[in-house]
């Protein structure tokens, strides 16, 4: 395990010091893939070991108190040498969006790209709105859209300002559009070096809504994973061979 190094679906911390930061990986790994969080493990590796009981009650605290909903978790302890390490694993979750207490009385939603807990923005929260979905609002497709859509099928990554400048509706009505077409599938999200932008990830898709209509597509059902990548992939963040526990 401590091989892969740390990636979508794994994190390594030495040991935990604040149940509230912890929660933030919590609700990263159970709003996208689900992952594996190693307490004991250093960044390069190396298995530094710690207090099983400790680590467990920081993790149950950051799930139950810092988290809302909350986070359902596994755990094992594992032993290298005379060192112990805790895997901690969160199941991607149907409760989405789960949110952490980020400081008090403000909380904020979550996901796991690649080695990182990106926060959460207004659209890929209102995508799994559950009543969003339940009682979504009406697509309107008019000149200002078709331009939108032309755009994305020029290859063109836009920014939500773009967009907005672009369909000419105000935010709240932008975040609409563009939580039902990343729900829909049509459009993915794209993280730049600062902030989302917006792309075609389906173009059959997007020619099915145009030509038949928003009733082909259902948001009732919670997507298992959104659209959601990095502009520059950043990999998975690699270890030093030599800091890996010998195989027994």
């Amino acid at each position: 395990m401590i091989a892969e190094g740390e990636h979508q679906q794994q994190d390594f911390k030495t040991r935990i010091d604040d149940s509230r930061k912890i929660a933030r990986t919590l609700v990263a790994f159970a709003n996208a893939d689900g992952g594996r969080l190693l307490i004991g493990v250093k960044d390069n590796g190396t298995v530094s070991g710690v207090r099983v009981d400790e680590e467990l009650h920081m993790v149950e605290a950051a799930a139950e108190m810092y988290c809302r909903p909350v986070v359902a978790f596994q755990s094992q302890v594992w032993k290298a040498d005379v060192r112990s390490v805790v895997e901690v694993v969160v199941e991607p979750s149907r409760q989405r969006p789960h949110r952490c207490e980020v400081e008090e009385g403000k909380w904020s939603a979550f996901l796991r790209l690649e080695d990182e807990n990106i926060q959460v923005n207004a659209v890929l929260a209102r995508c799994w709105d559950h009543r969003f979905r339940a009682d979504r609002p009406a697509f309107e497709y008019d000149k200002n859209v078709g331009k939108l859509f032309k755009s994305w099928r020029n290859g063109k990554l836009l920014g939500f300002r773009q967009v907005s400048r672009t369909v000419r509706k105000p935010a709240h009505a932008v975040e609409d559009l563009l939580a039902l077409l990343v729900g829909w599938g049509i459009v993915e999200m794209v993280l730049g070096d600062r902030n989302f932008m917006y792309g075609l990830a389906d173009e059959e898709a997007l020619a099915n809504l145009e030509t038949r209509g928003p009733a082909l597509f259902d948001l009732s059902v919670l997507p298992p994973s959104p659209k959601v990548r990095r502009l520059r992939p950043r990999g998975v963040r690699p270890v030093d061979p030599r800091a890996l526990p010998p195989e027994s």
